[in-house]
């Protein structure tokens, strides 16, 4: 099967050269699998005290290869809340065994668990047909009928699929077309703009609003207010969950097609996705060509998972390149992918030193990075064990973040540099 082409430049004196991944399995196994890493330039890998000045090829991938999910599983439970067909507010639940899989990240790539949105229907068919879980995916869909023991073995990018292609390819027509389809979850995503000293990243998500996840499409959203949401209104539903709307950060909702792969000499079945683009929108086009398919509110989200009522002809047509996300641009320090920490989000100035002046949503995403990260996010490289915590004075201990004290219903307007 051949995959979409990638762009591969050897060393750093090598002209590029346009190849397939299959055509270069070595420099493909030795990237994900070994280094982990996407750059444009060698890059210095270091262990202990020994610093070793790797020279490898680097591979270019299609847009959205990395994204940022720092939501603790809990939270995502009450970011992805939604009215079911009688009006009731649910939390959706965690597959079992799921939310432990699942790291809140600054820098996500391929072939990272993360969290995705689906209907309950996919592991028990006898659940509300409106019922959605949460679960933990690979990103990089594995096909169920791939022959290897081992998925990294696979010799083709799976990160991303083309809309306009996704009838086209088995990988994804197969699961497609049996209604195996999801919402993948994120903060926002990273994308690279070509630039004349090499590319320069942005991180694009929803604009965010007063009341939290509004649902309103925007037009001009670089315009939008931005001012810390209150607290999720109080009550209880059946089962103890908490009612009303989610008024945190506004999670970025894309549409994805998944597949579950089981090894052929038998073991765990492995759930994986690809994110689904399409045509960037006018404001993203000057970034790149291709932005990730989104689903803006919770009725595109219901349709898209309920596979039952909504069939697959008809579930394409909600793709559509939609001109609602915002974007500030970052520094190269997320190029690496072992870096994991708010630096990773904070808005950059390209022309100055000085700290940007950016729209409303990038200024509340700063304010929130200029104070530590939430201590609860699982394995945060940022935040500091509860020992070191516990023998610094009081007042030396760092504050929870803007967006923590959002969700902690605090008065406190975070702090704008």
């Amino acid at each position: 099967m051949e995959a979409e082409p990638v762009y591969v430049t050897a060393c750093t004196s090598a002209p590029p050269s346009r190849l397939l991944p299959r055509q270069i399995p070595a420099l493909y196994s030795k990237i994900h699998r070994t280094l982990n890493l996407t750059s444009d330039t060698n890059s210095e890998v270091k262990s202990g005290s020994d610093t070793v000045l790797e020279k490898f090829c680097f591979v270019s991938f299609n847009m959205c290869g990395r994204t940022a999910c720092t939501l603790a599983p809990d939270e995502l439970k009450r970011a992805c809340s939604y009215r079911n067909r009688r009006g009731q507010r649910r939390q959706p639940r965690w597959r079992d065994g799921d939310a432990d899989n699942y790291r809140p990240s600054y820098n996500k790539n391929p072939q990272s668990m993360s969290p995705v949105l689906l209907s309950q229907r996919h592991f028990d068919k006898d659940a509300p047909v409106d019922k959605c879980v949460l679960a933990s995916m690979r990103w990089g869909l594995v096909p169920s009928w791939f022959k290897e023991s081992d998925p990294s073995k696979m010799q083709y990018s799976t990160s991303n699929c083309r809309s306009e292609n996704i009838l086209q390819k088995k990988s994804y027509k197969d699961p497609m077309l049996k209604g195996q389809r999801c919402v993948i979850l994120a903060d926002g995503f990273y994308e690279w703009q070509k630039v004349e000293k090499g590319k320069q990243p942005f991180f694009i998500y929803f604009p965010q609003t007063q009341s939290g996840p509004s649902q309103e499409k925007r037009k001009n959203s670089d315009s939008e207010s931005v001012r810390p949401p209150a607290k999720a209104s109080s009550g209880l539903m059946k089962g103890g969950e908490a009612a009303g709307e989610w008024t945190g950060w506004r999670l970025l909702t894309m549409a994805g097609v998944f597949d579950c792969w089981t090894p052929p000499g038998g073991g765990e079945p492995l759930y994986s996705y690809s994110v689904i683009t399409v045509n960037a929108s006018p404001n993203l086009q000057s970034i790149h060509d291709r932005m990730p398919a989104i689903l803006d509110g919770e009725e595109e989200v219901r349709q898209w998972l309920d596979f039952g009522e909504v069939k697959s002809l008809e579930a394409l047509k909600l793709l559509q390149s939609k001109n609602i996300l915002t974007f500030h641009p970052v520094s190269s320090f997320v190029n690496n992918t072992r870096n994991n920490s708010p630096e990773c989000l904070q808005p950059v100035d390209l022309n100055s030193k000085k700290e940007p002046k950016s729209t409303a949503s990038s200024k509340m995403m700063a304010s929130w990075l200029s104070s530590s990260s939430p201590s609860k996010r699982k394995e945060s490289h940022t935040s500091e064990s509860k020992e070191e915590q516990a023998s610094k004075p009081q007042n030396q201990r760092k504050s929870a973040g803007g967006l923590q004290q959002w969700l902690q219903g605090t008065n406190k307007k975070p702090r704008t540099k």
